[in-house]
């Protein structure tokens, strides 16, 4: 099949400039949203003492925090041209990025760390005396469901664009 050319970015004015009509997007705020609790995901989870499954979790939200940086950083400054595959696919990287791995890794991650809250819901009793992770894996397992639900929104913006047969992300 003939190569499709991407999808095009904002006019160019220099070295770099920032596409400000994606920053203002839904794609873009919702963006913004998963970097912020993506990274309060994993902060939490990182700054506390964790085991087992919770490795993966961290695994699965850091992974998915740089993809999402990386798509958030080239997409705001118009560059995805640059990736010689993905850029002519902008809007279904993004689709696939959002559906399979952003909701299916904080799902899995989501699910990993309230598991480990329950575990552990024991030690939020009045007068237990040691140190309680409860808090922290319940704060990690609800940051992570809500990110779960902002890459499905988002995931779910860019497949009525695509349905659309619109081929930019704003």
């Amino acid at each position: 099949p003939p190569a499709v050319p991407p999808p095009p970015g904002p006019p160019a004015r220099g070295s770099l400039s920032l596409h400000r009509a994606y920053l203002r997007s839904p794609l873009g705020l919702l963006r913004l949203g998963q970097l912020a609790l993506g990274a309060a995901f994993w902060v939490t989870v990182a700054a506390h003492k964790y085991e087992g499954a919770a490795h993966f979790a961290l695994f699965a939200a850091v992974l998915v925090w740089l993809l999402t940086l990386a798509l958030f950083g080239l997409s705001l400054l118009g560059r995805w041209e640059l990736l010689p595959w993905l850029g002519s696919r902008w809007l279904l990287t993004n689709l696939v990025h959002d559906l399979a791995l952003g909701v299916g890794l904080y799902a899995a991650a989501t699910g990993i760390m309230g598991h480990k809250a329950g575990q552990r819901s024991y030690c939020n009793l009045p007068g237990y005396s040691q140190h309680c992770l409860y808090g922290a894996y319940l704060s990690a397992s609800v940051c992570g469901g809500i990110t779960a639900c902002l890459y499905l929104f988002s995931g779910l913006y860019c497949l009525s664009r695509r349905c659309r047969d619109q081929r930019d992300i704003i």
